[in-house]
């Protein structure tokens, strides 16, 4: 019985070194490099044929340079633009992202940032697109009595 105790403790003294650096290799793994202050931006309601943009701020939370190699959106309506200097550990940089509002309706882009090596973050923008009227307003005829009542009592 304490020779098979024994084996027990000495079991336990070479595999928990082992558990304790498998566990810090997948927290390396999964710490995060690139920090964004928002994955998500909602537009609203849009009206259409009217572009917007909006700027996502990202950090680099690493110890080393990181470099932007691309950026990539779902769809070609939606433009991403960004700095092609390496970002310094703890620095930031802007990420523009333009959508040409041109279909009416709601709408999801995903925007996928790639950087470091084979690394990669998404961001996404939504909103709704509303058709702008063909015609102008109808006449107000109060407010053109009251024009032409100013233009007679002058």
């Amino acid at each position: 019985m304490r020779v098979q105790l024994n084996y027990i403790f000495i079991s336990l003294f070479f595999l928990l070194p082992t558990v304790l650096l498998a566990q810090d290799s997948n927290d390396l793994l999964n710490k995060k490099v690139l920090g964004i202050d928002e994955s998500v931006f909602n537009f609203g309601k849009i009206p259409q044929g009217k572009p917007v943009n909006h700027i996502f701020l990202v950090k680099n939370l690493s110890n080393q340079k990181i470099l932007i190699d691309n950026i990539q959106a779902s769809c070609g309506c939606t433009t991403p633009e960004w700095k092609r200097d390496s970002i310094a550990p703890g620095g930031k940089t802007e990420i523009k992202v333009g959508y040409n509002a041109a279909s009416i309706g709601s709408f999801e882009k995903t925007i996928n940032i790639q950087f470091g090596k084979g690394e990669s973050e998404t961001i996404t923008i939504i909103g709704n697109v509303w058709q702008t009227p063909s015609l102008s307003a109808p006449l107000n005829k109060s407010i053109s009595y009251l024009q032409l009542s100013k233009i007679n009592n002058q």
